[in-house]
């Protein structure tokens, strides 16, 4: 069975997405992780996979490259809202969502943000405005879920912070049942943020659309910017509007790269052989 895909991004934040609203696609762990192989697959940080929906123009289906299902990611968001153009309603695992593309700037509306510690979820009750934790010099985090669980530490500089170190030690921490991205983030002034993502079964990106809005929710609540604040990623810029109450929106660019064909089979089968 042949599948067509297209190839997109985010920022640098890149993805397979198959649309399977006509032709069923099965999906398991190892074929993910196999599609998502940069040197034996088609290589991606996310498999994107689009199924019918009853209550939205689309759902919408996110494989972390080792494999794992997740249930939210803000790029791919803005990238599906972008291959279907206009305006669009797509389910996933962290909730519906909706967005409209105009000229490659794709505006999302991505749910709002929780804080509550069982909603993140943490294994233990603590303040999330300030978690008396630490991981070597990143201490007193903040911690929201946007869709899936985000922690975060606003630091001095967060160029220096050795993500590729701590990120796999914080994301698997006991003290979250469903491991965590973990972003460190500086505050420039009261518009302005700069971000790194280690994400929860990809690594170090480029961008972390769900990431951004997490830290920008978090930061607005702290009282250290206003909304809307721009997050600037190693892939460009995200713009993060929140007022509590109301839903996060994020706008940012959305790139179709390429569209192609591959053997499914080749990726293994639908029972992960």
């Amino acid at each position: 069975m042949k599948v067509r895909f297209h190839k997109m991004h985010g920022l640098g934040n890149d993805f397979v997405v198959i649309d399977a609203r006509e032709t069923p696609v099965e999906m398991s762990a190892v074929r993910a992780r196999a599609l998502a192989d940069r040197r034996t697959g088609v290589g991606c940080d996310q498999l994107i996979l689009l199924e019918p929906s009853r209550i939205a123009d689309v759902r919408m289906r996110i494989f972390n490259a080792d494999g794992g299902e997740v249930e939210a990611c803000g790029n791919a968001t803005r990238c599906v809202v972008r291959l279907l153009g206009g305006t669009a309603t797509i389910e996933t695992l962290g909730g519906l969502l909706g967005g409209s593309s105009e000229d490659g700037l794709v505006s999302v509306e991505m749910g709002e943000p929780r804080f509550d510690w069982d909603a993140i979820p943490l294994a233990y009750a603590m303040d999330t405005r300030a978690m008396p934790v630490a991981w070597d010099e990143l201490e007193t985090p903040m911690a929201a879920n946007v869709g899936n669980p985000h922690i975060i530490f606003f630091v001095k500089d967060h160029e220096m912070v050795d993500l590729a170190r701590l990120g796999p030690l914080i994301e698997t921490d006991p003290l979250f049942p469903e491991r965590v991205n973990v972003n460190v983030a500086t505050v420039d002034d009261r518009k302005n943020i700069r971000l790194r993502v280690w994400e929860r079964g990809v690594g170090l990106t480029d961008a972390c659309g769900t990431g951004a809005c997490a830290t920008a929710a978090s930061a607005i609540r702290a009282g250290l910017v206003d909304t809307p604040v721009t997050v600037t990623l190693p892939g460009g810029q995200l713009v993060i509007g929140w007022v509590p109450g109301t839903p996060l929106t994020m706008s940012g660019p959305a790139t179709h790269v390429f569209t192609a064909e591959a053997e499914l089979s080749a990726f293994g089968t639908e029972a992960g052989e």
